[in-house]
């Protein structure tokens, strides 16, 4: 046999082999998995409670915080979830969990989503200070980063084939803009020595005009559960800030660590093996919360009203899950951009009023309010930022279904236009995702000035809301 005829003959079976490996993968079933896990994350007492205006120190755990981690893979793409149950979490702490898991679980930083689910009664999260980044992580926060990356490898080694589903719930009872145009006459003071055009939590008097923004009653529900029919993990999403209503220095979950543990029950999951992990994720909820300001609510004990709305929610979440068409494989992907935006500058009128009264405050005016000290001191703190920031957005799409990430508070008629806007139906966002770097209102809502807008409260500029949204959509519509 000459050489070509050998080359020829060679080819020929390279070729045939190639032939029968493609058909064999062609015909190789998509597997889909999912996995999930908790880690407890609850502070020793005696740390500040943030979130309000005072931090008191930790005295009791009324229930116990947690990262809740549910893990996807559709046999080419793996993405993590993972909320957690604090007020916020810098970005270095989920930098540095994520970079622990790209090395020790071959997890991309692109395929992790890590948020807060921004419970008021949780120790800080965000370090010393939260206006400076670049510090050195305290102790707890390296325990909540190691917590985390435990927890995401715990649900990895859960993984097992999996059915999964979505559908969408509403509950409107439970959210109400607590931003208000008031009437005339009523005095809206900001701690800068100007005057608003709403405010935020008004009193339930015959001063209230209108609400000054949209809510955002839908309970998205993502459902995984085993080949078999058996309950893994179901996250939902909810645009409503806490509900609070705790005794001081407890700390607890809120409403998310109820509506967890509520859902358990519902799907008839409790105590199965592997344990099934319920998970509420916060929607776009700066300007939202539990109180309707036109209404008179009853007095009630402490926790009864958190139980009230995670049982409502558990129950809504529940009726969308009975009739979810889990589906045995769908496809997952990931898309995120780093996005630079400016940071806001205090005026140097600004920074001469802050001077003036931290310098001493009733002798710049004896009627100097504590917001006012607390605020100047935002102010000189911001005059030494970075002219620019890098934000990380995110987006996953498991199926037809949308999840959009980022690091802020944000007002819900952003949620709902990225909604509306998004070619996957249906989608959410989940917010203080991956950091936190203050609140997102829109350009309309700035001009009105009220709490959520103040310079220290939100740290980017007017237009920032403009930029993560269309930044949002397009990493979407590279998704499809």
């Amino acid at each position: 046999m000459n050489r070509n005829l050998r080359s020829l003959l060679a080819g020929l079976l390279i070729l045939c082999a190639s032939f029968s490996l493609t058909a064999q993968n062609a015909a190789k079933p998509k597997l889909f998995r999912a996995g999930a896990a908790t880690s407890n994350i609850t502070p020793p007492l005696g740390g500040g409670i943030v979130g309000n205006w005072i931090s008191p120190p930790a005295t009791q755990v009324h229930d116990e915080l947690h990262a809740r981690c549910l893990v996807l893979d559709d046999g080419a793409t793996r993405i993590a979830i993972v909320l957690v149950d604090s007020v916020g979490v810098t970005r270095p702490v989920f930098d540095h969990a994520k970079s622990r898991l790209a090395k020790e679980a071959r997890l991309p930083a692109s395929h992790v989503l890590m948020a807060a689910t921004h419970s008021h009664s949780s120790v800080s999260a965000r370090g010393q200070d939260r206006f400076e980044y670049n510090s050195v992580l305290d102790d707890y926060q390296r325990f909540l980063a190691s917590r985390i990356v435990d927890g995401v490898k715990r649900a990895i080694n859960n993984l097992e084939p999996a059915r999964v589903g979505w559908g969408v719930g509403h509950e409107p009872a439970h959210v109400s803009n607590r931003r208000w145009f008031m009437k005339e006459g009523f005095d809206i003071s900001n701690p800068f020595g100007g005057k608003d055009q709403v405010r935020m939590n008004p009193p339930r008097n015959k001063m209230l005009h209108k609400p000054a923004g949209p809510i955002d009653p839908q309970v998205p529900v993502l459902s995984v559960q085993s080949k078999a029919g058996r309950p893994i993990a179901i996250l939902a999403n909810y645009s409503l800030h806490y509900v609070g209503g705790v005794p001081k220095g407890h700390l607890s979950a809120d409403y998310f660590g109820m509506f967890a543990d509520r859902i358990q029950q519902l799907v008839g999951a409790d105590r199965q093996d592997p344990p099934f992990v319920g998970i509420m994720s916060n929607g776009t909820s700066a300007d939202i919360n539990n109180i309707d300001f036109t209404g008179k609510r009853p007095r009630r004990k402490a926790y009864e009203q958190m139980r009230i709305v995670a049982n409502d929610l558990a129950a809504e979440a529940f009726k969308v899950y009975q009739k979810i068409e889990h589906r045995d494989w769908v496809p997952l992907k990931a898309a995120a951009k780093e996005l630079e935006l400016k940071v806001r500058r205090p005026t140097p009128e600004l920074i001469e009023r802050a001077h003036r009264i931290l310098a001493s405050p009733k002798a710049a005016n004896p009627n100097t309010t504590d917001k006012e000290v607390v605020y100047a001191k935002r102010a000189l703190k911001l005059e030494k930022f970075e002219p620019t920031t890098e934000v990380f957005i995110q987006t996953f799409r498991v199926g037809e279904l949308g999840i959009a990430a980022m690091p802020f508070e944000v007002f819900a008629e952003i949620g709902l236009d990225i909604k509306e806007q998004s070619p996957f139906q249906p989608s959410f966002t989940i917010e203080l995702a991956n950091g936190t770097f203050g609140y997102l209102p829109t350009p309309a809502q700035h001009k009105l000035g009220g709490y959520e807008t103040w310079l220290g409260t939100c740290w980017v500029e007017y237009q920032a809301s403009e930029k993560i949204t269309k930044t949002v959509v397009d990493l979407f519509r590279s998704l499809k």
